[in-house]
């Protein structure tokens, strides 16, 4: 009140170590003011927007006609604030001028008082001088004079120096001989003491017991009674009292020996799990790629293996965005290329395929029943596609030489043996080589996409259909092929997949597309672009409007699914769903064809995600009538305190499953609604990533934000791993196990740093016990 140019200010931590106005420190009660430049708060409001603390005097600071702001501490809250700033000139002259004056006027005063001690007064004793004298050396003792005289008439007298005896002569020999002070010597008192200097002796004697000679003999044949002695021995009431007497014991010792094995060394089987018994665990390192042109400055966002190539591996990466860059996304860098690259463990020096994307890929898939279709999700929310089969027998020749056996079940060639060779000239020349680039063959509509980042992607199985005779036949239609993605707009999506005739005339109008992009403006194509978008089938909402709460699924575990579904009226024909794409557009195949389905039947409606919040939530839905999207009911458990990064349904047990989020992780068992059935306690750093064990059911891998990898083994300890080893000194991002072949299991490790760790998982960890 009074003061209209004065505006109470709250400066956090934060701010105050940005524009180095830190209390006590850069300003104080007698230094209280900071003068700080407009153009510095000005970015300031355009770098944290609303975040920022002079956001709420914006317009006051805009309008401010000067170059430099007053801002004063105010320890003593006189306006309501820490701080408060100055917004006029006038008011900002006069403040200056006011601590200005007031420093005159200190300066002066202390002239005056120093010039006032500086009067000369007149000195009063108090006692010092005595303490300076008793302080000062005085000369106590008389001084011993010394005269030494000479005749004069030796005064220049030549001087001849001759050997003599200085014994002989008193005069000039005097003895100084040592003698004892009195004052040095420390009496001591006297006392006897005694030391035995040898063992004492003692006399001592031994009596052997003898005893006299004695003849012995030993029965060694056996002594036959005869039949009369036997029947007196065993009608003797001797025998009857002996039997009586011990067979009460003789029955209690048998029924012991039938219960329990008395043999059984209890202490040594509580010792069976000491350091000497226990094998080696270990992971060993077998190779490592990376890629400068690819990966400099990424992170590896997502591994897998090729499903039938063995040693085939693929991989993506994602920018590692900045403060700035998330803030501002126009300064998006447009130099980096979006790819997964697909690597070789027997020909590490070069790519083997680049698959081109729109954007960067946060996860991706290969599909079960057809390992050349890829599909992944984008972090912009969209889906794509790529057919690499053009590329098949490129991959399989980077294979090594291998022992085939016919498998009597599958009638296929599996190799049992690897051995890696030398490459041949040829091979290192097309090392040499740069990798095919493939683009990919189909992409969602980004209307119809993810808002958010595609987080998860599963493929589902194939459809049964009925046959007329009442079997089940699996219909080889690629449409019926289907995709479920996941992401934090709080929606799960199921796709088709497009046609082969769809996929390439997509990839075509891509091709046209950039060579469009090439040529000159005159020259451009004018035609429309052809409908070629790919929406979703089914849109799942995980939103709850009766109390506003969203979900936003950062992972998703689905059962095994069996689904087919019911069109109304007549069913149609195998040769009506193969017509040409001329025939059957593919917007048919929109979400605008969900309209037609009656209902959904024969499918498995419940699944579990993982969200940003770090809860699990067990949900279930159903499709109805003329509803396009369903709507799901939910059950959720807050056990994580970070996001959720991964869930996954054990490889062995199918209502079993893992969840990793923040400090903790947790084992779930569907059915068992009360919570985990197993979850560890926090842990000192972060869980970033993990995996099941494809081989043995009780070991799951942990990544950690150290760089360590945790080997949980739930046989032996269940409260901490039973092994840990550092594989990379930055954060692991994603580990994918591998068990193509039955010789060596390797486990895929990535990091922040784009370096892919691949590592071979000892025999302890592959092999199973008996009872696992």
């Amino acid at each position: 009140i009074g003061h209209p140019e004065i505006f109470p200010l709250l400066l956090t931590a934060k701010t105050q170590e940005i524009f180095n106005c830190r209390p006590d420190e850069d300003v104080t009660e007698e230094n209280c003011f900071k003068c700080i430049k407009k153009e510095d708060i000005i970015h300031d409001l355009k770098r944290r927007a609303k975040s920022s603390d002079f956001h709420p005097f914006k317009k006051v600071i805009l309008e401010y006609p000067g170059e430099e702001l007053l801002v004063v501490f105010d320890p003593n809250f006189q306006y309501g604030q820490n701080f408060y700033i100055v917004a006029s000139e006038e008011a900002k002259e006069n403040f200056l001028k006011s601590l200005a004056t007031a420093e005159e006027r200190e300066e002066i005063e202390e002239e005056n008082r120093e010039e006032t001690l500086e009067v000369h007064k007149p000195w009063v004793s108090l006692g010092s001088e005595k303490e300076v004298e008793e302080e000062s050396v005085k000369e106590r003792d008389t001084k011993i004079k010394y005269k030494i005289s000479r005749a004069r008439r030796k005064f220049g007298a030549p001087i001849t120096f001759t050997d003599k005896n200085a014994s002989d002569e008193k005069e000039s020999y005097a003895e100084c001989t040592a003698y004892e002070d009195d004052t040095f010597s420390i009496k001591m008192l006297e006392r006897d003491m005694g030391v035995q200097m040898v063992p004492k002796l003692r006399e001592t004697s031994t009596q052997t017991k003898w005893t006299y000679p004695k003849n012995a003999s030993t029965q060694y044949c056996p002594r036959q009674l005869s039949n009369e002695a036997k029947a007196e021995s065993l009608s003797s009431e001797t025998l009857k009292k002996f039997l009586t007497g011990v067979h009460l014991r003789m029955e209690i010792a048998l029924q012991q020996n039938e219960i329990m094995n008395v043999f059984f060394d209890d202490w040594k089987a509580l010792a069976e799990d000491q350091e000497e018994g226990k094998p080696d665990v270990y992971l060993k390192a077998y190779q490592s790629f990376t890629d400068v042109q690819y990966l400099k400055n990424r992170t590896i966002s997502c591994i897998r293996w090729h499903p039938t190539i063995y040693g085939i591996i693929a991989l993506s990466a994602t920018e590692q965005p900045s403060y700035e860059e998330q803030v501002n996304l126009s300064n998006k860098s447009l130099l980096h290329q979006s790819v997964i690259l697909l690597w070789s463990l027997f020909d590490p020096l070069c790519l083997q395929l680049v698959l081109k994307a729109p954007e960067d890929i946060y996860c991706f898939q290969f599909s079960p029943s057809d390992p050349n279709i890829i599909a992944g999700g984008c972090v912009d929310g969209q889906v794509v596609l790529w057919d690499i089969s053009k590329h098949e027998k490129k991959l399989e020749s980077t294979k090594p030489v291998a022992d085939e056996i016919i498998d009597s079940s599958e009638g296929e060639p599996r190799a049992v043996a690897a051995v890696v060779t030398e490459p041949s000239p040829k091979q290192v020349q097309q090392s040499r080589t740069e990798p095919p680039l493939v683009r990919h063959c189909a992409a969602s509509s980004i209307p119809y996409s993810h808002t958010k980042p595609a987080t998860d992607v599963h493929w589902l199985p194939r459809n049964l259909e009925d046959n007329q005779k009442g079997g089940t036949s699996e219909n080889r239609d690629e449409n019926n092929l289907q995709l479920v993605t996941c992401s934090p707009d709080c929606s799960i999506l199921f796709w088709d997949i497009p046609s082969i005739e769809h996929r390439e005339k997509f990839l075509s109008e891509k091709i046209k597309e950039e060579k469009r992009s090439h040529m000159p403006p005159d020259d451009t194509d004018t035609d429309e672009d052809l409908d070629l978008s790919w929406k979703p089938l089914i849109k799942i909402n995980l939103r709850e409007r009766d109390n506003n709460t969203e979900y936003g699924p950062m992972r998703i575990s689905l059962r095994k699914l069996q689904y087919r579904y019911k069109p109304p009226g007549k069913a149609k024909s195998l040769r009506a769903l193969r017509a040409p794409i001329k025939e059957r557009p593919y917007t048919e195949m929109s979400a605008s064809s969900s309209k037609n389905l009656h209902v959904l039947e024969n499918i498995s409606t419940d699944f579990f995600v993982g969200n940003e919040d770090g809860e699990v939530v067990y949900s279930y839905w159903q499709k109805k009538i003329d509803i396009n999207s369903a709507k799901p009911h939910s059950q959720k458990y807050a056990l994580h305190t970070e996001t959720i990064n991964t869930l996954q349904t054990s490889p062995f047990f199918k209502d079993i499953f893992l969840s990793i989020g923040g400090q903790k992780f947790a084992i779930w068992k569907e059915g068992v609604t009360n919570g985990p059935i197993l979850q560890s306690s926090c842990s000192a750093g972060r869980y970033t990533a993990g995996q099941w064990s494809l081989t043995r059911p009780g070991v799951f891998f942990i990544g950690r934000d150290n760089g360590n990898i945790d080997i949980w083994d739930l046989l032996k300890k269940t409260h901490e791993p039973s092994h840990f080893q550092n594989i990379s000194k930055s954060i692991i991002t994603f580990i994918s196990p591998s068990s193509a072949s039955a010789e060596q299991h390797f486990l895929a490790v990535s990091d922040n740093l784009g370096v892919l760790h691949i590592l071979e998982i000892c025999q302890t960890l592959c092999h199973p016990s008996s009872n696992e």
